[in-house]
Protein backbone atom coordinates (compact mmCIF):
# COMPACT_ATOMS: atom_id res chain seq x y z
CA UNK A 1 0.00 0.00 0.00
CA UNK A 2 2.87 2.19 0.91
CA UNK A 3 3.80 2.05 -3.18
CA UNK A 4 0.74 2.63 -3.91
CA UNK A 5 0.44 5.81 -2.10
CA UNK A 6 3.75 7.26 -2.86
CA UNK A 7 3.05 6.65 -6.67
CA UNK A 8 -0.20 8.65 -6.00
CA UNK A 9 1.19 11.10 -4.90
CA UNK A 10 3.77 11.58 -7.58
CA UNK A 11 1.35 11.81 -9.73
CA UNK A 12 -0.63 14.77 -7.62
CA UNK A 13 2.09 16.83 -8.18
CA UNK A 14 1.50 17.34 -12.34
CA UNK A 15 -2.52 17.43 -11.54
CA UNK A 16 -1.68 20.16 -8.82
CA UNK A 17 0.70 21.78 -10.96
CA UNK A 18 -2.32 21.70 -13.65
CA UNK A 19 -4.46 23.07 -11.32
CA UNK A 20 -2.14 25.98 -10.24
CA UNK A 21 -2.06 26.86 -14.12
CA UNK A 22 -5.08 26.33 -15.08
CA UNK A 23 -6.57 29.26 -12.10
CA UNK A 24 -3.10 31.48 -12.99
CA UNK A 25 -4.51 31.51 -16.36
CA UNK A 26 -8.64 31.98 -15.34
CA UNK A 27 -7.86 35.00 -13.00
CA UNK A 28 -4.83 36.48 -14.91
CA UNK A 29 -5.12 36.40 -18.37
CA UNK A 30 -8.71 35.24 -19.77
CA UNK A 31 -10.43 37.65 -16.89
CA UNK A 32 -9.00 40.87 -18.42
CA UNK A 33 -7.47 43.59 -16.80
CA UNK A 34 -8.36 43.35 -12.76
CA UNK A 35 -7.48 46.87 -12.03
CA UNK A 36 -10.17 47.79 -14.57
CA UNK A 37 -12.64 45.89 -13.28
CA UNK A 38 -12.11 46.57 -9.74
CA UNK A 39 -11.13 50.26 -10.18
CA UNK A 40 -14.09 50.89 -13.04
CA UNK A 41 -13.81 52.30 -16.60
CA UNK A 42 -12.86 55.85 -15.37
CA UNK A 43 -10.52 55.39 -12.91
CA UNK A 44 -6.96 57.68 -13.16
CA UNK A 45 -4.10 55.89 -14.67
CA UNK A 46 -1.80 56.75 -11.27
CA UNK A 47 -4.47 54.26 -9.66
CA UNK A 48 -4.75 51.68 -12.22
CA UNK A 49 -0.68 51.47 -12.49
CA UNK A 50 -0.79 51.68 -8.13
CA UNK A 51 -3.15 48.87 -8.33
CA UNK A 52 -0.92 46.67 -10.91
CA UNK A 53 2.14 47.64 -9.36
CA UNK A 54 1.02 46.38 -5.99
CA UNK A 55 -0.59 43.33 -7.14
CA UNK A 56 2.14 42.55 -9.90
CA UNK A 57 -0.45 42.73 -12.77
CA UNK A 58 2.19 45.08 -14.62
CA UNK A 59 4.45 42.35 -14.88
CA UNK A 60 5.12 39.62 -17.75
CA UNK A 61 2.74 36.86 -17.69
CA UNK A 62 5.23 34.19 -17.82
CA UNK A 63 8.71 35.80 -18.89
CA UNK A 64 9.90 38.85 -20.57
CA UNK A 65 11.88 42.12 -20.72
CA UNK A 66 9.25 44.21 -21.23
CA UNK A 67 6.12 45.32 -19.07
CA UNK A 68 3.10 47.52 -19.86
CA UNK A 69 2.68 50.58 -18.27
CA UNK A 70 -0.21 53.22 -17.99
CA UNK A 71 1.53 55.92 -18.71
CA UNK A 72 0.72 55.89 -22.11
CA UNK A 73 -1.70 54.12 -24.01
CA UNK A 74 -0.82 51.83 -27.17
CA UNK A 75 -1.68 54.25 -30.11
CA UNK A 76 -2.80 52.76 -33.79
CA UNK A 77 -3.30 54.95 -37.04
CA UNK A 78 -6.64 55.50 -35.82
CA UNK A 79 -5.92 57.05 -32.65
CA UNK A 80 -2.98 58.95 -34.28
CA UNK A 81 -5.51 60.15 -36.34
CA UNK A 82 -8.18 61.61 -33.68
CA UNK A 83 -5.43 62.46 -31.50
CA UNK A 84 -3.41 64.51 -33.97
CA UNK A 85 -6.48 65.55 -36.63
CA UNK A 86 -4.59 63.99 -39.34
CA UNK A 87 -5.59 62.01 -42.13
CA UNK A 88 -4.25 58.35 -42.46
CA UNK A 89 -2.10 58.75 -39.03
CA UNK A 90 0.65 60.32 -41.83
CA UNK A 91 2.88 63.00 -40.33
CA UNK A 92 4.31 65.98 -41.90
CA UNK A 93 7.12 68.04 -40.98
CA UNK A 94 6.84 69.45 -37.29
CA UNK A 95 6.39 68.36 -33.60
CA UNK A 96 3.82 65.91 -31.74
CA UNK A 97 3.80 65.74 -28.44
CA UNK A 98 4.31 62.25 -26.49
CA UNK A 99 1.88 63.31 -23.11
CA UNK A 100 2.47 60.71 -19.99
CA UNK A 101 0.01 60.23 -18.19
CA UNK A 102 1.73 59.67 -15.10
CA UNK A 103 5.62 60.21 -14.24
CA UNK A 104 7.63 57.03 -14.54
CA UNK A 105 11.17 55.90 -13.68
CA UNK A 106 13.82 53.52 -15.06
CA UNK A 107 14.60 52.41 -18.76
CA UNK A 108 11.54 52.31 -20.88
CA UNK A 109 11.50 51.60 -24.88
CA UNK A 110 9.27 53.43 -27.37
CA UNK A 111 8.03 50.75 -30.06
CA UNK A 112 7.12 52.39 -33.51
CA UNK A 113 5.84 50.37 -36.49
CA UNK A 114 5.18 52.26 -39.86
CA UNK A 115 7.32 53.93 -42.71
CA UNK A 116 9.40 56.96 -42.49
CA UNK A 117 10.31 58.80 -45.37
CA UNK A 118 12.74 61.11 -44.66
CA UNK A 119 14.30 62.22 -41.49
CA UNK A 120 12.31 61.97 -37.99
CA UNK A 121 13.61 61.23 -34.41
CA UNK A 122 11.85 60.62 -30.87
CA UNK A 123 12.65 63.43 -28.91
CA UNK A 124 13.20 62.95 -24.74
CA UNK A 125 13.16 66.88 -22.94
CA UNK A 126 14.33 66.12 -18.99
CA UNK A 127 13.11 69.16 -16.05
CA UNK A 128 16.86 70.19 -17.28
CA UNK A 129 15.87 71.26 -20.46
CA UNK A 130 18.55 68.81 -21.67
CA UNK A 131 16.98 67.46 -24.71
CA UNK A 132 17.66 63.43 -25.85
CA UNK A 133 16.71 62.69 -29.84
CA UNK A 134 16.75 59.19 -31.23
CA UNK A 135 16.42 58.43 -34.79
CA UNK A 136 13.04 57.24 -35.52
CA UNK A 137 13.12 53.48 -36.68
CA UNK A 138 11.90 50.57 -35.06
CA UNK A 139 12.26 51.39 -31.47
CA UNK A 140 13.82 53.84 -29.10
CA UNK A 141 15.12 53.29 -25.52
CA UNK A 142 15.53 56.12 -23.02
CA UNK A 143 16.66 56.02 -19.28
CA UNK A 144 13.43 58.10 -17.85
CA UNK A 145 13.47 60.23 -15.24
CA UNK A 146 9.97 61.91 -13.61
CA UNK A 147 8.51 64.65 -15.33
CA UNK A 148 10.51 64.04 -18.57
CA UNK A 149 8.10 64.88 -21.76
CA UNK A 150 8.34 63.02 -24.71
CA UNK A 151 7.62 64.13 -28.39
CA UNK A 152 7.56 62.75 -32.35
CA UNK A 153 9.52 65.62 -34.29
CA UNK A 154 9.76 65.09 -38.28
CA UNK A 155 12.53 66.88 -39.91
CA UNK A 156 11.75 66.42 -43.47
CA UNK A 157 9.60 63.89 -45.35
CA UNK A 158 6.32 62.15 -43.70
CA UNK A 159 5.74 59.38 -41.09
CA UNK A 160 3.26 56.75 -41.16
CA UNK A 161 2.41 55.64 -37.97
CA UNK A 162 0.73 51.65 -37.40
CA UNK A 163 1.32 51.51 -34.27
CA UNK A 164 3.33 53.30 -31.63
CA UNK A 165 3.44 51.46 -27.48
CA UNK A 166 5.65 52.34 -24.42
CA UNK A 167 7.33 49.70 -22.29
CA UNK A 168 9.33 49.71 -19.50
CA UNK A 169 12.60 47.77 -18.97
CA UNK A 170 13.53 45.46 -16.30
CA UNK A 171 17.03 43.10 -16.29
CA UNK A 172 15.03 39.69 -15.04
CA UNK A 173 13.24 38.24 -17.68
CA UNK A 174 11.74 35.81 -15.49
CA UNK A 175 10.11 38.36 -12.90
CA UNK A 176 6.71 37.66 -13.75
CA UNK A 177 3.44 37.17 -12.38
CA UNK A 178 3.21 33.70 -12.81
CA UNK A 179 6.59 33.60 -10.59
CA UNK A 180 5.10 35.94 -8.38
CA UNK A 181 1.87 33.79 -8.02
CA UNK A 182 4.05 30.72 -7.39
CA UNK A 183 6.37 31.86 -4.63
CA UNK A 184 2.95 33.09 -2.97
CA UNK A 185 1.49 30.12 -2.81
CA UNK A 186 5.17 28.45 -1.60
CA UNK A 187 4.62 30.98 1.15
CA UNK A 188 1.01 30.12 1.65
CA UNK A 189 0.44 33.53 0.36
CA UNK A 190 -3.07 34.16 -1.12
CA UNK A 191 -2.37 38.13 -1.48
CA UNK A 192 -4.55 40.80 -0.29
CA UNK A 193 -8.24 41.20 -0.03
CA UNK A 194 -9.42 44.42 -2.18
CA UNK A 195 -12.68 44.56 0.38
CA UNK A 196 -11.35 43.97 3.74
CA UNK A 197 -7.54 45.05 3.12
CA UNK A 198 -6.86 42.02 4.76
CA UNK A 199 -4.71 39.13 4.52
CA UNK A 200 -6.59 35.99 2.34
CA UNK A 201 -5.30 33.56 4.10
CA UNK A 202 -6.53 34.98 7.52
CA UNK A 203 -10.32 35.50 6.25
CA UNK A 204 -9.93 31.75 4.80
CA UNK A 205 -8.83 30.47 8.57
CA UNK A 206 -12.18 32.39 10.02
CA UNK A 207 -14.40 31.50 7.35
CA UNK A 208 -13.40 27.24 7.58
CA UNK A 209 -14.90 26.82 10.90
CA UNK A 210 -18.16 28.16 10.60
CA UNK A 211 -18.39 26.40 6.90
CA UNK A 212 -17.44 23.31 8.41
CA UNK A 213 -20.10 23.22 11.55
CA UNK A 214 -22.53 23.77 8.37
CA UNK A 215 -21.44 21.41 5.76
CA UNK A 216 -20.14 18.39 7.74
CA UNK A 217 -23.97 17.71 9.43
CA UNK A 218 -25.58 18.51 6.34
CA UNK A 219 -23.31 15.84 4.20
CA UNK A 220 -22.97 13.00 6.91
CA UNK A 221 -26.38 13.50 8.51
CA UNK A 222 -28.15 14.04 4.88
CA UNK A 223 -26.10 10.40 3.26
CA UNK A 224 -26.97 8.49 6.48
CA UNK A 225 -30.37 9.49 6.27
CA UNK A 226 -30.61 8.57 2.56
CA UNK A 227 -28.80 5.46 2.68
CA UNK A 228 -31.76 4.84 5.56
CA UNK A 229 -34.68 5.35 3.17
CA UNK A 230 -32.89 3.75 0.53
CA UNK A 231 -32.73 0.21 2.57
CA UNK A 232 -36.41 0.89 3.40
CA UNK A 233 -36.95 1.18 0.09
CA UNK A 234 -34.84 -1.98 -0.95
CA UNK A 235 -36.60 -3.95 1.84
CA UNK A 236 -40.70 -2.71 0.68
CA UNK A 237 -39.31 -2.96 -3.03
CA UNK A 238 -42.56 -2.03 -5.48
CA UNK A 239 -44.96 -1.83 -2.48
CA UNK A 240 -46.49 1.37 -1.18
CA UNK A 241 -44.44 2.54 0.73
CA UNK A 242 -41.74 2.71 -1.65
CA UNK A 243 -43.36 4.34 -4.79
CA UNK A 244 -44.54 7.03 -2.19
CA UNK A 245 -40.40 7.68 -0.87
CA UNK A 246 -39.90 7.54 -4.89
CA UNK A 247 -42.27 10.52 -4.73
CA UNK A 248 -41.36 11.99 -2.37
CA UNK A 249 -37.74 12.66 -3.67
CA UNK A 250 -38.66 13.10 -7.17
CA UNK A 251 -40.99 16.07 -5.64
CA UNK A 252 -37.68 17.06 -3.35
CA UNK A 253 -35.18 17.30 -6.65
CA UNK A 254 -38.31 19.37 -8.56
CA UNK A 255 -38.63 22.13 -6.30
CA UNK A 256 -35.90 24.81 -6.30
CA UNK A 257 -33.00 25.17 -4.18
CA UNK A 258 -34.04 28.89 -3.19
CA UNK A 259 -37.79 27.77 -1.95
CA UNK A 260 -36.85 25.67 0.46
CA UNK A 261 -34.83 28.32 2.06
CA UNK A 262 -36.84 31.07 1.28
CA UNK A 263 -39.95 29.11 2.43
CA UNK A 264 -37.76 27.72 5.83
CA UNK A 265 -36.96 30.78 6.83
CA UNK A 266 -40.69 32.34 6.70
CA UNK A 267 -42.43 29.23 8.02
CA UNK A 268 -40.07 28.10 11.08
CA UNK A 269 -38.11 31.36 11.82
CA UNK A 270 -40.56 34.04 11.11
CA UNK A 271 -43.87 32.81 11.77
CA UNK A 272 -43.35 30.01 14.11
CA UNK A 273 -40.30 31.55 15.55
CA UNK A 274 -38.76 27.77 16.29
CA UNK A 275 -35.36 28.97 15.01
CA UNK A 276 -33.14 32.03 14.41
CA UNK A 277 -33.08 33.28 11.35
CA UNK A 278 -29.97 35.47 11.00
CA UNK A 279 -26.35 35.14 12.71
CA UNK A 280 -23.84 32.90 13.96
CA UNK A 281 -23.54 32.91 17.83
CA UNK A 282 -24.53 29.45 18.96
CA UNK A 283 -25.47 25.82 17.56
CA UNK A 284 -29.29 27.30 17.73
CA UNK A 285 -28.26 29.31 14.52
CA UNK A 286 -27.39 26.15 12.73
CA UNK A 287 -30.15 24.07 13.43
CA UNK A 288 -32.40 25.48 10.46
CA UNK A 289 -29.71 25.96 7.34
CA UNK A 290 -28.75 22.28 8.52
CA UNK A 291 -32.28 21.20 8.49
CA UNK A 292 -33.02 22.93 5.22
CA UNK A 293 -29.61 21.35 3.85
CA UNK A 294 -30.22 17.51 4.69
CA UNK A 295 -33.70 18.05 2.90
CA UNK A 296 -32.75 19.66 -0.02
CA UNK A 297 -30.35 16.64 -0.52
CA UNK A 298 -32.55 13.91 0.03
CA UNK A 299 -34.55 13.72 -3.31
CA UNK A 300 -31.32 13.19 -4.92
CA UNK A 301 -29.46 10.96 -2.69
CA UNK A 302 -32.40 8.70 -1.50
CA UNK A 303 -32.71 7.97 -5.71
CA UNK A 304 -29.48 7.54 -6.40
CA UNK A 305 -28.81 4.89 -3.29
CA UNK A 306 -32.12 3.10 -4.00
CA UNK A 307 -31.06 2.35 -7.09
CA UNK A 308 -27.31 1.01 -5.22
CA UNK A 309 -29.12 -1.16 -2.98
CA UNK A 310 -31.89 -2.30 -5.19
CA UNK A 311 -29.13 -3.41 -7.32
CA UNK A 312 -27.83 -5.60 -4.87
CA UNK A 313 -31.04 -7.04 -3.98
CA UNK A 314 -30.98 -8.85 -7.25
CA UNK A 315 -27.53 -10.68 -7.01
CA UNK A 316 -26.69 -14.28 -6.32
CA UNK A 317 -24.93 -13.49 -2.60
CA UNK A 318 -28.24 -12.05 -1.30
CA UNK A 319 -30.43 -14.67 -2.68
CA UNK A 320 -27.48 -17.68 -0.90
CA UNK A 321 -28.47 -15.55 2.22
CA UNK A 322 -32.03 -15.41 2.30
CA UNK A 323 -31.88 -19.53 1.18
CA UNK A 324 -30.04 -20.18 4.78
CA UNK A 325 -32.38 -18.17 6.17
CA UNK A 326 -30.51 -14.28 7.73
CA UNK A 327 -33.58 -12.22 8.37
CA UNK A 328 -34.30 -9.51 6.20
CA UNK A 329 -32.72 -6.87 8.30
CA UNK A 330 -29.17 -9.37 8.69
CA UNK A 331 -29.37 -9.34 4.48
CA UNK A 332 -29.53 -5.24 4.67
CA UNK A 333 -27.05 -4.31 6.94
CA UNK A 334 -24.92 -7.04 7.08
CA UNK A 335 -24.90 -7.81 3.05
CA UNK A 336 -26.34 -5.47 0.98
CA UNK A 337 -25.02 -2.24 2.60
CA UNK A 338 -21.32 -3.35 2.69
CA UNK A 339 -21.42 -4.46 -0.74
CA UNK A 340 -22.55 -1.17 -1.85
CA UNK A 341 -20.51 1.25 -0.05
CA UNK A 342 -18.49 1.80 -3.61
CA UNK A 343 -20.33 3.75 -5.21
CA UNK A 344 -21.85 5.59 -1.45
CA UNK A 345 -17.91 6.36 -1.33
CA UNK A 346 -17.90 7.69 -4.76
CA UNK A 347 -20.66 9.67 -4.50
CA UNK A 348 -19.68 11.18 -0.96
CA UNK A 349 -16.00 11.78 -1.94
CA UNK A 350 -17.64 14.32 -4.65
CA UNK A 351 -18.92 16.44 -2.03
CA UNK A 352 -16.05 16.93 0.61
CA UNK A 353 -14.60 19.13 -1.18
CA UNK A 354 -17.40 21.62 -0.40
CA UNK A 355 -17.42 21.33 3.25
CA UNK A 356 -14.44 23.18 2.97
CA UNK A 357 -15.13 25.77 0.33
CA UNK A 358 -18.59 26.05 1.63
CA UNK A 359 -22.59 26.98 0.61
CA UNK A 360 -23.29 29.51 -1.02
CA UNK A 361 -26.75 30.24 -0.50
CA UNK A 362 -27.17 29.34 2.50
CA UNK A 363 -24.96 31.13 4.75
CA UNK A 364 -25.48 34.16 2.25
CA UNK A 365 -29.02 33.95 3.63
CA UNK A 366 -28.53 32.93 6.87
CA UNK A 367 -25.56 35.00 7.61
CA UNK A 368 -23.04 32.78 8.62
CA UNK A 369 -19.55 33.79 8.19
CA UNK A 370 -18.02 30.93 6.04
CA UNK A 371 -16.02 30.46 3.28
CA UNK A 372 -19.30 30.60 1.21
CA UNK A 373 -20.81 33.85 2.22
CA UNK A 374 -16.95 35.44 1.90
CA UNK A 375 -17.17 34.17 -2.21
CA UNK A 376 -20.41 35.49 -2.57
CA UNK A 377 -19.23 38.96 -1.17
CA UNK A 378 -15.98 38.28 -3.05
CA UNK A 379 -17.93 37.82 -6.60
CA UNK A 380 -19.90 41.27 -5.99
CA UNK A 381 -16.58 42.96 -5.05
CA UNK A 382 -14.98 41.55 -7.53
CA UNK A 383 -12.23 40.57 -4.85
CA UNK A 384 -10.16 38.42 -7.16
CA UNK A 385 -7.67 37.38 -4.73
CA UNK A 386 -10.42 35.75 -2.65
CA UNK A 387 -12.24 34.19 -5.76
CA UNK A 388 -8.78 32.65 -6.38
CA UNK A 389 -8.18 31.48 -3.23
CA UNK A 390 -11.29 29.48 -2.78
CA UNK A 391 -11.40 28.40 -6.30
CA UNK A 392 -7.82 26.38 -5.45
CA UNK A 393 -8.34 25.10 -2.49
CA UNK A 394 -11.35 23.66 -3.76
CA UNK A 395 -9.38 21.88 -6.55
CA UNK A 396 -6.36 21.33 -4.28
CA UNK A 397 -8.69 19.31 -1.95
CA UNK A 398 -10.57 17.39 -4.08
CA UNK A 399 -7.27 16.06 -5.87
CA UNK A 400 -6.47 14.98 -2.39
CA UNK A 401 -10.00 13.67 -1.71
CA UNK A 402 -9.64 10.96 -4.90
CA UNK A 403 -7.19 9.42 -2.98
CA UNK A 404 -8.08 9.03 -0.28
CA UNK A 405 -11.27 7.32 -1.62
CA UNK A 406 -8.99 4.81 -3.66
CA UNK A 407 -7.95 4.19 -0.25
CA UNK A 408 -11.26 3.08 1.13
CA UNK A 409 -12.26 1.61 -1.53
CA UNK A 410 -9.83 -1.17 -0.67
CA UNK A 411 -11.12 -0.99 2.83
CA UNK A 412 -14.41 -1.49 2.41
CA UNK A 413 -14.09 -3.81 -0.60
CA UNK A 414 -11.69 -6.60 0.09
CA UNK A 415 -11.71 -7.40 -3.57
CA UNK A 416 -9.92 -3.84 -4.74
CA UNK A 417 -6.61 -4.18 -4.67
CA UNK A 418 -4.30 -1.23 -4.63
CA UNK A 419 -1.93 -1.67 -7.41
Amino acid sequence: MSRYILRRLLHMIPALAGVILLTFVLFNVVGGSPATMVLGMHATAQSLEDYETARGCSLPLFFGRETTTRAFEDMDAARASAAWKLKDAVLSKGTYGLPLALDIEGPVRWIFRGRVTGAASLVCERLSGEKIAVPLRRQAEFTALPGDRYSLSVEQGTVSIKNLRLRRLQDNPFHSQLVLYLRQLARLDFGISLEANQKVSALLKSGILPSLCLTAPILFGGTAVAIFMALLCAYFRDRFFDRLLVVLATVLMSVNYIIWVIAGQYFFAYRLEWFPIWGFESWRYLLLPVFIGIVTGLGRDVRFYRTVMLDEMYKDYVRTARAKGVSPAGILFRHVLPNAMVPVLTNVSISIPFLFTGSLLLESFFGIPGLGSLSINAINSSDFDVIRAVVLIGAVVYVVVNLITDLCYAWVDPRVRLK
